[in-house]
């Protein structure tokens, strides 16, 4: 990342951060980032009114959203925000939190996550300066477009946030950007983990060959093409796609069953492939297509999604590592990852934490993060590190980035 040393704008107000409970994991790690840099940032004006707060142990604003015995449930803070520059940090595919209703267990739901997103903004009161959302996972991302009569969801959650005082909405990868279209007036960040992506990659994999005859990048399907092709110009490799040859006479858990995966592009055999999507749900449609891949003599296939799910669990993923038809998953910590998920061979995780703690420093001082959202420079020192060295390592710095 740039160094944020030189930050010297005037903050929009003291910083605050709340992560829900669903996101408290990632929520602290950016805190973490951003105490130790400003107490090390050497500023001239941190003694002035302006800057009051600007150094602190932590910027967390503790929330809560605790229920009744009806399932129902209210928000709450434990201190002020008045003037605070508020930042949300919530997780609406989070699995893993459980509450009590009527004396029943239930798991929260994303409807669940987002409403208790709602509660603490309520609870915010429109006291605070300025409110951005930072939600990984955008809601209902899924649903965004009419096919029919359908529901548009996730056009009216972004419309139903700005109208009860978010400013800014941060996300990432999300599965149709133009949704943003339904708030026009209101600040909208679609950002791509392609940097941390490729470092982590080349940080796992000590003997990749990067070029055009010894990998290939494919996309898994129409829509994600223009991810694949960003991600093969910079490795300057080969980009190839699948088609889903769908079954639209059908419909299974809310969509049309794929019938096939049809292959378009050159060939793969004897080649390092690297799939990557958005999304990881159950694993099917991206075991598919390792599977074909491997058909077609593809060497070793590696699947890189941006959100890991695993909706049906670790177990197609376990046999098809067993039986070589994937090498490696990664995948992000922008949502929930099981534990048990660590300890698999296959598997290893993108930290998106410093990038986002870097997001909030240049945004709570109103800086531009254009130089943030375009990765390319950082992408090709480490790219050039590796060619180099076989490796990279975690600490390598070329001018101006990190």
């Amino acid at each position: 990342m740039p160094d944020s040393s030189n930050l010297i704008n005037v903050p929009v107000g003291k910083l605050g951060i709340i992560p829900l409970q669903s996101c408290m994991p990632l929520g602290e790690k950016v805190d973490s980032y951003i105490a130790r840099w400003r107490a090390q940032r050497h500023h001239e004006h941190k003694d002035n009114i302006t800057f009051a707060g600007y150094e602190k142990d932590s910027y967390i604003l503790k929330s809560s959203c605790p229920r009744f015995g009806s399932g129902e449930a209210k928000g709450t803070l434990s201190e002020s925000v008045r003037g605070t520059d508020l930042y949300l940090l919530v997780d609406v595919v989070n699995h893993n939190i459980k509450y009590s209703i009527c004396g029943e267990t239930n798991m929260m739901s994303p409807d669940d996550h987002y409403s208790d997103l709602k509660r603490v903004i309520a609870a915010i009161g429109g006291k605070s300066n300025r409110i951005t959302v930072i939600m990984p996972f955008l809601y209902e991302s899924r649903q965004h477009k009419r096919n029919g009569r359908e529901s548009l969801d996730c056009a009216i959650a972004l419309q139903e946030l700005v109208s009860i005082g978010v400013d800014n909405i941060i996300t990432f990868d999300a599965h149709d950007p133009r949704v943003q279209n339904a708030i026009p007036r209101n600040g909208f960040e679609n950002i791509m983990p392609t940097y941390q992506f490729i470092k982590t990659l080349l940080m796992s994999t000590p003997d990749l060959t990067l070029d055009s005859g010894h990998m290939m990048v494919i996309s898994p399907d129409e829509g994600a093409m223009n991810r694949a092709i960003y991600f093969a110009n910079h490795l300057g490799v080969d980009v190839g796609m699948f088609y889903k040859r769908r079954d639209y006479t059908t419909i299974v858990n809310g969509k049309n069953p794929i019938v096939a995966h049809e292959f378009l592009g050159d060939s793969v055999e004897g080649k390092d492939v690297i799939v990557v999507d958005d999304m990881i749900a159950s694993g099917e449609s991206m075991l598919d297509v390792a599977r074909e891949l491997k058909r077609r003599k593809a060497k070793r296939v590696y699947a890189l999604a941006t959100f890991g799910l695993f909706t049906s669990g670790f177990e197609i993923f376990d046999k098809c590592h067993k039986e070589g038809v994937i090498e490696k998953v990664i995948t992000t910590n922008l949502t929930y990852q099981s534990p048990e998920l660590f300890n698999k061979p296959w598997y290893n995780s993108a930290d998106l934490s410093k990038y986002i703690a870097t997001l909030i420093d240049h945004l709570n001082h109103n800086a531009s993060i254009s130089q943030l959202l375009d990765q390319s420079e950082r992408i090709q020192a480490r790219i050039q590190e590796y060619k180099e060295c076989g490796t990279i390592t975690p600490n390598y710095k070329a001018p101006d980035l990190n």
